[in-house]
């Protein structure tokens, strides 16, 4: 199995696809239905020429999390060799990367009805009441945590009342993926040409109906709490809607600006992956000679 990871561009994806891939998009807002202008999923031309997976498979109000993603990837891949051909995973989740060939912890999943308890349970008796709970059943997680942060707090409480085992008793036990013939590809753009594209792609998504796009959704009863609805572009386009943002001009700037804070994340996470042979957007013949040995050593 291999799983080589292109960093944006998708025209340099067509191209590694004419060489024998199918596309694993490894993006976090693709995998909804109905999100399109602003996840900037692939044209329905691009997706005929090239077989595309994990996009548009969960309703928007779908809490998807790594673990599905893993899970889909797994059935994606089956079926892509199944074909004849090799999986390509592009795309810019590095948690959803990382998650697939590192290995996630199997922590098991967490029955609705307990996260909305302790949420009730956070309004009432207060967020310091909840980490002392958790200091009492899982002291190695909440050693390693702030005593003010809400979201693992909740998560750590959610594990042990979900199995009766600490959330720190599953770190270590991962599946990986990665192998000998795994090959990771990164591309990178200078700041100010990265700048540039981001500026321009948030142009043309207001263009293309972004405002719009969000206005359906809400009507179609998926609201701005939504975690697919807090990412970036559909965020500040529900504060658009809500009055928070006034003007067109200021939401176009904020997602821009967020955008550009993202992006740096992202290649900060990507990084931090040994494996990654690093290129830039030009070096397509350095990229398609590297490609060409591998397949040969597969």
């Amino acid at each position: 199995m291999v799983g080589p990871t292109a960093v944006g561009k998708t025209e340099l994806s067509l191209e590694l696809a004419s060489l024998g891939f199918e596309i694993i998009s490894a993006d976090s807002v693709q995998v909804y239905r109905y999100l399109d202008i602003g996840s900037g999923k692939p044209t329905v031309w691009e997706r005929t020429i090239v077989r595309h997976y994990c996009i548009d498979i969960v309703d928007p109000d779908y809490n998807f999390t790594a673990g599905d993603f893993c899970r889909y990837a797994d059935e994606s891949v089956r079926e892509i060799e199944r074909n004849g051909k090799l999986p390509l995973f592009v795309g810019g989740t590095g948690l959803y990367i990382n998650a697939y060939f590192f290995g996630l912890s199997g922590i098991p999943l967490v029955d609705e009805s307990i996260k909305r308890a302790l949420k009730n349970e956070l309004k009432e008796r207060g967020l310091r009441a909840l980490y002392e709970e958790l200091r009492i059943f899982d002291p190695v997680f909440a050693g390693r945590i702030h005593q003010n942060d809400t979201q693992r707090i909740l998560r750590g409480l959610e594990v042990f009342r979900q199995c009766g085992k600490p959330l720190s008793s599953f770190f270590g036990k991962t599946e990986r993926r990665i192998t000998n013939s795994t090959l990771f590809i990164g591309l990178r753009l200078e700041r100010e040409q990265l700048r540039k594209r981001i500026n321009q792609r948030v142009d043309a998504m207001l263009k293309e109906g972004l405002v719009e796009e969000v206005q359906k959704l809400r009507e179609k009863g998926y609201g701005p709490d939504l975690k697919s609805m807090r990412s970036i572009g559909y965020a500040e386009t529900n504060q658009y809607l809500d009055g928070c943002i006034t003007r067109r001009e200021e939401l176009a700037e904020r997602i821009k600006i967020n955008t550009a804070r993202y992006a740096k994340r992202q290649m900060t996470w990507f990084k931090k992956n040994e494996y990654v042979k690093w290129f830039t957007s030009d070096d397509r013949n350095e990229i398609y000679n590297l490609i060409e040995k591998w397949k040969l050593n597969l």
